[in-house]
């Protein structure tokens, strides 16, 4: 890929596109190989890694070195390394920002590791005050790729996308993922339990960043999650809010961290009553 300064958020995404257009297909090809026996613990004994997550992240890291070498970047298997070229995105703090690439190289490892089909690849970036840009999100599994950029529609596989416009909470359907801890999730099993009699019904699949381009396009009608990080989220809130989907903060709560909740104009306020 031609290293020249790509600054419109049309030539950010078209980086973002085939860093996730490569690191899907090397995931796919082990993912159809079998399982994954390389396999750690990270926070918690439920939260894994592979080294199927690992060679991902090489290989976006890699390509973005290549095609956009003075970027920082933060991944979620190595938030440590900064910059693909080497350089921290902190060792200034007073120092200007400039763009910087965030990555979750392989969403939904725990799927992956269980032979799920319902795992992605998550590139975004975003400018020096945290606005992001552009984002893509591929799933090698159903081959789709979705996509926007901050001046664009959000699009799957090319074509554009909305979010539901359902109004009765009635008859939603809702998409959630629960935490690795422990207490956290003693805590959302109580908010689970004010939900379930309010809507259609619940569904928990385990890729943050698909849970968010499958409400941007509809399939779900909100998503809700706490204990998200940047990485999972950044690509899937551009694409919901370029879709009509109005995303909103939730406010950290005891036992229950900070989170998100994307849903229709009609519904988040009602779904922000109850999970928030």
């Amino acid at each position: 890929m031609n290293a020249r300064a790509a600054e419109s958020p049309a030539d950010l995404l078209d980086v973002a596109v085939q860093a996730a257009l490569g690191a899907g297909a090397l995931l796919l090809e082990r993912f159809k190989g079998g399982a994954q026996r390389d396999v750690h613990s990270k926070s918690t004994p439920t939260d894994l890694v592979s080294e199927a997550d690992l060679a991902s992240q090489r290989a976006i890291a890699e390509m973005l070195a290549r095609a956009r070498p003075d970027d920082a970047f933060l991944g979620e298997e190595d938030t440590g390394t900064g910059s693909p070229a080497g350089t921290t995105a902190d060792d200034d703090p007073d120092a200007p920002r400039g763009l910087r690439w965030i990555v979750d190289p392989l969403d939904g490892t725990i799927n992956f590791l269980f032979g799920i089909p319902q795992w992605c690849v998550s590139v975004a970036v975003e400018d020096g005050q945290g606005k992001t840009l552009a984002g893509a999100i591929f799933d090698p599994c159903r081959d789709e790729l979705w996509t926007a950029t901050c001046q664009g529609a959000a699009a799957l596989n090319g074509a554009p996308i909305t979010g539901s416009d359902r109004a009765e909470l009635a008859t939603a359907m809702v998409a959630t993922g629960l935490a690795y801890d422990a207490q956290v999730r003693a805590a959302q099993a109580l908010v689970l339990a004010r939900l379930v009699p309010r809507v259609r019904d619940i569904r928990r699949f385990g890729s943050a960043a698909l849970d968010l381009a499958w409400t941007a396009a509809g399939r779900y009608d909100a998503y809700f999650e706490r204990t998200v990080k940047l990485w999972d989220i950044a690509a899937g809130v551009l694409i919901c809010e370029r879709a009509g989907v109005r995303v909103v903060e939730l406010d950290a709560r005891p036992d229950l961290p900070w989170g998100v909740l994307a849903a229709g104009p009609q519904l988040i306020e009602p779904l922000a009553e109850l999970v928030g």
